[in-house]
């Protein structure tokens, strides 16, 4: 399964030659774009069956991320954990707080007390994804771990793992190139 999401992701996601942006605010000649992967029909089965054994090691309640990178990837968790007989519900952080109704920054299954496993496409400072375990913790949450599909081995590992949550990607930078 991991040859074959890494098939996917050089094949849609992996793109070099020219400078981009990142969401960190660096730039890179090397730029993935995972939601392209996680959001194929076969990269989303793929990677939530491969997460799904990966969280094996690890005691959650539920999973979820920061919207838009995360929303794929916990909603393929979520199904395969069910067709698997473990089910985990998934739940989505916002970026900002929604101005109206609940004026939740959490959305879907959450609540004070779960452990939770994080999740991201793609790790560069790893800044979102540390927003995102502060906003756990603050609203009575424990995170267990973190998870990617891609570390890009530019300091999120080092970061992740200086708030005290393990971090384990499918892939590094060096995997893909």
């Amino acid at each position: 399964m991991r040859e074959r999401l890494r098939a996917i992701l050089l094949q849609k996601s992996v793109s070099r030659g020219r400078v981009f942006t990142l969401a960190s605010g660096k730039t890179s000649d090397f730029y993935v774009d995972a939601r392209v992967t996680t959001l194929d029909a076969e990269g989303a089965a793929l990677c939530g069956n491969i997460f799904f054994r990966m969280l094996a090691d690890y005691p959650v309640d539920a999973v979820g991320g920061y919207s838009i990178g995360a929303d794929p990837i916990v909603a393929a968790i979520a199904v395969i954990s069910h067709q698997q007989g473990r089910p985990l519900p998934a739940f989505i952080i916002r970026k900002e707080e929604k101005a109206h109704g609940t004026r939740r920054m959490i959305e879907g299954n959450f609540r004070s007390g779960m452990r939770v496993a994080l999740f991201d496409d793609v790790i560069t400072s790893g800044g979102s994804i540390i927003k995102g375990i502060r906003q756990v913790e603050a609203e009575g949450g424990k995170v267990e771990v973190v998870m990617a599909v891609l570390d890009r081995e530019e300091g999120g590992r080092e970061a992740i793992e200086a708030c005290g949550c393990p971090f384990r990607p499918i892939f590094t930078k060096m995997d893909l190139l």
